[in-house]
């Protein structure tokens, strides 16, 4: 088993699912795990309902960002070991797709940031976000990665959140 492993989160927007993502897996997975985050196309802002939440997740919300997936496939960038997109296809949204050899899965969140309503829809709407990436993502961390091989977690994290 690797000493640390690599994970970005990949959005259209990178504004909140994946901003989200990132900040559940840096609480959770340290040591073991740097999570990162970027969009296809980076709205260049990170939404505040998404840094209200992770503050009342209790979680930091400092250091966050609107990015481009073209950081990560530069040279000097970390080498990825997990990609997941977290895009809705449901939303029709198109979601962006990794090159190169990491483990890939598709985790489809709604998006947050598209709900138009009261405070308290828009709130409930980033809670729910936020609970369905914490419960997946506890279930990737539970993986006996030591014990699986490479296509044994591939399968697993696909289908993460399926049951």
């Amino acid at each position: 088993m690797k000493s640390r492993y690599n994970v970005l989160f990949l959005c259209t927007g990178n504004s909140a699912r994946s901003i989200l993502a990132e900040a559940i897996l840096n609480q959770k997975g340290k040591p073991s795990f740097a999570a990162y985050s970027a969009g296809s196309h980076p709205t260049g802002r990170v939404n505040p309902h998404a840094l209200a939440q992770i503050q009342s997740a209790k979680l930091s919300a400092t250091g966050f960002r609107s990015k481009n997936w073209d950081e990560f496939a530069k040279p000097g960038a970390p080498k990825m070991d997990f990609v997941f997109t977290v895009c809705d296809n449901a939303a029709s949204q198109i979601c962006p797709v990794w090159p190169g050899q990491p483990m890939t899965a598709h985790w489809g969140i709604p998006d947050p940031a598209a709900i138009a309503g009261t405070p308290e829809q828009i709130a409930k709407a980033f809670r729910d976000a936020y609970v369905a990436l914490d419960r997946r993502i506890s279930l990737f961390l539970a993986l006996p990665f030591a014990s699986l091989d490479a296509l044994a977690i591939k399968k697993e994290i696909t289908n993460i959140g399926k049951q």
